[in-house]
């Protein structure tokens, strides 16, 4: 599937300014029938950033009202962020970069660097946490399964942890991960998952980047995939990129964890992914309380827990009973158009699973049918949005938010 590519040319209606207010620039949203909430940017690479130290606001114009709304300022990539939430408008939206003293920045999202933890934090909430430090087994488990470079816990907006890892059916499993599986360098096979068989592993190397402000909170960590065996010194044959952005949906207990594994092969010839129904994308375990009679899978091609694994589709919900017993939450995944075997396979395990509990796995497996050849130096990229939530969501829900994240918006801009 192709996406279109954002529309830019000037307009010149904007919104209507007091003479002591001076305009930095505006843009316009034009109306679609999406109406999710996006989290969406501008390129203010043509904007002094000296203006911002002195006060600006973003305004924001609708046929429905007029007021300031929060903004971020990424500086590396001059980039303006917002959220635009067309709910409820009958035409486009305008917006105006406004020079404004004694301005006030909200500053809803932080992150906390602990003992190996980068937590990320919404109004003084910790809901995720990506583990850079290294994670030894229980006492009496083969060190072999230590592990770093991984999310968990991932928490429910109320609070429920929603991941798991270490299982003793699977010491192997670290909550949110994604290492490939059955895969070949020239003529040896290694396995980057299974971490009894000491072939490979993954693990956090350093930051690229860490953020946080009125928006959104976001990382991007180097990951080493280190191939072990017939080694002396490990060899990496994968460097990943992860970047992960938490932001929220306004009026809901939901929030959302844009994940992005951007990766390259420095080997001379490459790495080979072999077809296998594990295997890179985005694997999570859930979390222990929940099994067969308590937690419930609907995908995009209407599969349910019976019938969804090895299936494809742009999106799945997976929703389970809540730690009180009282109502539910769970985790909307969704893959990008742009991925590899797009609508993508799922690993979801069945409902007998593990000596008849029904435990739950779930994974976007681009490789589950095909191999995938990774190039020597080449830049290969997997886009995944997740949508953590209280109660439930349904499919007619679940499909605006796959549109909102599959599709650019067209945006209009006059720079002044």
């Amino acid at each position: 599937m192709k996406i279109s590519i954002v529309c830019i040319a000037i307009f010149t209606s904007c919104v209507s300014l007091s003479n002591k207010e001076e305009k930095m620039m505006c843009f316009e949203i034009e109306k679609n029938d999406i109406t999710a909430t996006r989290l969406t940017s501008v390129s203010i690479e043509n904007i002094h950033f000296d203006d911002f130290e002195t006060g600006v606001v973003l305004l924001k114009k609708s046929s429905s009202e007029s007021k300031e709304i929060n903004f971020q300022i990424d500086n590396k990539q001059k980039k303006l962020w917002f959220k635009h939430n067309p709910m409820n408008e009958s035409g486009s939206i305008k917006y105006c970069l406004i020079k404004k003293k004694n301005s006030v920045v909200n500053t809803q999202f932080k992150y906390k660097k602990t003992a190996g933890d980068l937590t990320l934090i919404s109004k003084e909430k910790a809901l995720v946490t990506y583990r850079y430090g290294m994670t030894y087994p229980p006492k009496g488990v083969d060190s072999i399964y230590k592990k770093s470079g991984y999310v968990h816990p991932i928490l429910s907006p109320k609070g429920d942890t929603l991941t798991r890892i270490q299982p003793p059916d699977h010491f192997h499993h670290y909550g949110l991960w994604g290492p490939w599986t059955r895969t070949k360098v020239d003529s040896e096979k290694i396995d980057f998952w299974n971490l009894k068989d000491g072939q490979g592993t993954v693990l956090f190397k350093e930051f690229n980047s860490i953020q946080a402000g009125s928006i959104f909170t976001a990382f991007d960590a180097k990951q080493e995939h280190l191939i072990l065996e017939n080694r002396e010194i490990s060899e990496v044959a994968i460097n990943e990129n992860l970047k992960i952005k938490m932001w929220e949906v306004d009026g809901k207990d939901q929030y959302i964890l844009d994940y992005t594994s951007e990766f390259s092969s420095p080997l001379p010839n490459g790495i080979l992914f072999e077809a296998y129904r594990y295997g890179g994308g985005l694997g999570l375990r859930f979390t222990e309380r929940w099994h067969k009679d308590n937690c419930t899978v609907f995908t995009s091609s209407g599969k349910d827990r019976l019938t969804a694994d090895g299936s494809e589709a742009k999106w799945c919900i997976v929703t389970g009973e809540s730690a009180d017993g009282k109502s539910t939450n769970g985790i909307l995944f969704m893959s990008h158009p742009e991925n590899k075997s797009h609508p993508e396979p799922m690993r979801v395990w069945p409902i007998d699973g593990n000596n008849g509990r029904g435990d739950l796995f779930f994974e976007f497996c681009p490789i589950r049918h095909n191999e995938w050849k990774i190039e020597p130096q080449k830049k290969y990229n997997l886009k995944y949005r997740m949508l953590v939530f209280e109660g439930n969501i349904d499919p007619e829900e679940a499909e605006q938010h796959w549109q909102a994240f599959a599709k650019k918006l067209k945006i209009l801009i006059n720079k002044n």
